[in-house]
């Protein structure tokens, strides 16, 4: 039986809940360090524990990201990572990995460039299951365009949202989003921390509250990225969200690795997997971060 990417992103953390943990998705930069080492860090962080992938499209000029991942970017457009050739990547990874969901994160530029009904066509064939676009506002009229696209395609629209997020912006954010909603631990841009924002729970509570709203039977599921960088603030963003995002600290992992990342990238994965099944929020449940 064939199903959309929003149910296949909704089942990825349907399952995750039920095991009593929250989801595990970690982010690579597609084509870096290498094009040839990508798919195989992708296969092993899935051997690893993801649960679901966010996949970067890169740009030269990422304005939602840290130095690393800008870095990886440069590096990955170096080695001719294009558009077509991420999307060619998306495919063969969907032929190794057919159960987890690939959500692509790319920015509106090139997406507009390559055309959006056409990228969006073309993601779905690739195998992609939900598009992230960080610099796309869920207010903005091209949000709405995007939105009613991937829906035609069965492609969830995952939108981000900051704890300096109005009611209103909350409100169209849980609205456009399927599947899952992208929260920004901190008002800025990506990149490894040491500690997460006092205000983190409360600001996830502020999401939960709008999602279950709106959708009371089934509210969309939380995850949270930027700054997780440790197995200790992946337990701790698991007590208050359904997924947790890793981004920077594994991509800086894979460019300092030598020729291949993958199993150093994999076993620190898999040291941020086991960490999210530490006190998973429970739906009904407030937790805050201690």
């Amino acid at each position: 039986m064939n199903h959309t990417g929003i149910e296949r992103i909704q089942a990825a953390f349907a399952r995750a809940q039920a095991e009593g943990r929250a989801a595990f998705m970690p982010y690579q930069m597609l084509g870096h360090p290498t094009l040839g080492a990508s798919p195989r860090i992708i296969q092993a962080l899935a051997a690893a524990g993801a649960d679901l992938f966010e996949l970067g499209l890169p740009f030269s000029d990422p304005l939602a990201d840290g130095p690393v991942i800008q870095a990886a970017g440069q590096r990955a457009l170096a080695n001719g990572a294009t558009v077509e050739r991420c999307l060619a990547l998306v495919a063969e990874l969907r032929a190794a990995i057919p159960a987890i969901p690939f959500c692509l994160m790319g920015y509106i530029n090139p997406l507009l460039a390559y055309g959006l009904a056409r990228f969006v066509a073309d993601a779905a064939a690739a195998g992609a299951d939900g598009l992230i676009v960080p610099d796309l506002p869920p207010d903005e009229p091209e949000a709405e365009e995007l939105s009613a696209l991937c829906r035609r395609h069965g492609l969830a629209t995952v939108f981000l949202l900051a704890p300096t997020s109005t009611a209103e912006r909350i409100r169209l954010g849980v609205a456009r989003s399927q599947g899952f909603v992208y929260l920004v631990s901190v008002a800025g841009i990506t990149g490894a921390r040491e500690r997460l924002p006092d205000d983190l729970a409360a600001f996830v509570q502020r999401a939960r509250a709008e999602a279950q709203r709106q959708s009371p039977s089934r509210p969309l599921y939380l995850a949270v990225g930027f700054g997780i960088s440790t197995p200790a603030l992946s337990a701790q963003v698991a007590q208050i969200a359904d997924g947790v995002i890793v981004g920077s600290a594994l991509v800086k992992l894979a460019e300092r690795s030598g020729a291949d990342p993958a199993p150093a990238v994999a076993s620190f994965a898999a040291e941020l997997a086991q960490a999210a099944r530490r006190s998973p929020y429970r739906h009904g449940q407030e937790t805050g971060l201690s």
